[in-house]
């Protein structure tokens, strides 16, 4: 932080994404108990932040997978020593294989022929074979990932294992229920992973962290911040992030209007929650608000939180955490490993 900086919420320019510290740091501390050192491969996406991923190096955990290139450049960039996963696929590697010759440890997903012959055109030397296991998104079928590890090997590619997303399953609300469909993914995983050999089996979420017990690395980042979304499952992390907004109308007919609507949150989660009464709608820049029964209106000028449904988007909307402990704002986290 600056000394021009805000020193309180109320100073916050806004719409705000902020962070509530404890909170944040309780979240840190549990899934880091859990899934200690390697155990876990946290998620850029969830934060896009060189600061928190320095804040899990110092916990212990050197190794990250993300969903774009521009994450893992950023990382990178920072100066972070860190073994990093690409956890999909891309067609060009070039930009992978530029970070591959400047030292970095350089994992790509790969699922075909096509993006085989990418990673070793790129310069990527370091593969996992993705392993589709029930979401219908990237990965081979089981009975490719054999024959696509000896294409990969015959390329002069290291293959160090599988990767398979159980995304389908974070949200299965009832535990032994998600507990069992996860095990039918990872049956397949090991199926796979027999065939490729290698020493990594990842997989899993923030939704599925304590129920895999298949996959020896857990790709999970949504635990730090977390969302209303995820804050339906019996999970033992609270939600550290929110979107500090001002009142800037107020009506006599119960209803009042902040500064941040559509473009300061991912809404494909739903609209984000107000705890002390109803959000009505999200227009482009502003949210229609009531409060719950009985309580008074809010006035102009005011401050309140609202928690976005879905972490990922909604950090990739905006520049910057503030940090809060209480009402003070402690820190200045920048969010630059945004876009592509």
């Amino acid at each position: 932080m600056t000394s021009t900086d805000p020193s309180r919420m109320d100073e916050l320019p806004t719409p705000a994404l902020v962070v509530d510290r404890p909170v944040f740091e309780a979240n840190l501390a549990t899934m880091s108990a859990a899934r200690p050192g390697g155990t876990l491969r946290p998620h850029l996406k969830a934060f896009k932040s060189t600061d928190i991923t320095r804040r899990l190096l110092a916990a212990g955990h050197d190794r990250f997978c993300a969903a774009t290139i521009r994450e893992l450049e950023g990382v990178a960039a920072a100066g972070i020593e860190a073994d990093l996963l690409l956890a999909n696929e891309v067609v060009d590697c070039s930009r992978l294989g530029r970070l591959a010759a400047d030292g970095h440890r350089i994992t790509v997903a790969v699922d075909s022929p096509e993006t085989i012959r990418a990673a070793a055109a790129g310069g990527v030397r370091d593969v996992l074979i993705d392993v589709e296991v029930g979401l219908p998104r990237c990965g081979c079928a089981v009975e490719e990932a054999g024959p696509l590890a000896d294409a990969a090997r015959a390329a002069g590619l290291t293959v160090r294992g599988v990767m398979g997303y159980e995304g389908h399953l974070m949200m299965v609300a009832e535990p032994a229920e998600r507990a069992s469909r996860v095990e039918r993914s990872m049956t397949k995983l090991l199926e796979a992973h027999a065939a490729v050999g290698g020493d990594i089996v990842s997989a899993g979420g923030t939704g599925t962290y304590a129920v895999n017990t298949w996959a020896n690395e857990i790709q999970a980042g949504s635990y730090l911040l977390m969302d209303t979304q995820y804050a339906t499952l019996e999970v033992p992390f609270r939600i550290a992030l929110g979107v500090v907004a001002t009142v800037i109308s107020v009506s006599r007919k119960g209803w009042f209007v902040v500064d941040a609507g559509l473009k300061a949150f991912g809404m494909d989660h739903g609209n984000p929650t107000w705890p002390q009464g109803e959000l009505q709608f999200c227009s482009d820049e502003h949210s229609t608000l009531k409060p719950s029964d009985g309580d008074p209106l809010p006035a102009v000028g005011d401050r309140i939180r609202l928690l976005p449904a879905h972490v990922d988007p909604t950090v990739a909307k905006h520049e910057q955490y503030w940090v809060l402990d209480g009402d003070a704002v402690v820190d200045r986290w920048p969010v630059d490993l945004r876009h592509w």
